[in-house]
């Protein structure tokens, strides 16, 4: 049987336009988003290793495009990246435990997760700098 024949309209499948973008939706996405990112900065880490390995002119090279304004951008971004998974796989971790599924703390956690993220990522980078 089609639609033809029964009279009936076939049921439409939810997608983005339907919905009405919540913060607990906009972090998934940007949980996956942040998962790949760093397949691209683990990447980058492997250069860096094998630069260290290769000697002083290849290491050298490698750091003068790092120390780059374009290049600690992209080094401050992975870095973003990678805390930002951490906590939201710390995130997941406690809902497996089968807790803070509460609504209000489902939105607690998507909130500390955004702000832990940011506040983390900038003090490693104070630290970094300072130890530097």
């Amino acid at each position: 049987m089609n639609q033809e024949t029964t009279g009936q309209a076939r049921p439409l499948s939810p997608h983005l336009q339907i919905y009405k973008p919540m913060l607990t939706m906009m972090m998934s996405i940007v949980h996956r988003i942040t998962g790949a990112a760093l397949y691209f900065g683990t990447l980058l880490f492997v250069w860096w290793l094998v630069a260290a390995a290769s000697g002083p002119g290849a290491y050298a090279w490698v750091e003068a495009i790092y120390g780059s304004i374009l290049g600690q951008l992209i080094l401050f971004g992975y870095t973003w990246a990678l805390v930002h998974h951490l906590l939201g796989g710390l995130r997941h971790f406690v809902w497996d435990t089968g807790h803070g599924f509460e609504l209000d703390k489902v939105e607690w956690m998507a909130r500390a997760t955004l702000a832990g993220s940011v506040a983390i990522t900038v003090l490693l980078w104070i630290i970094g700098y300072a130890v530097r």
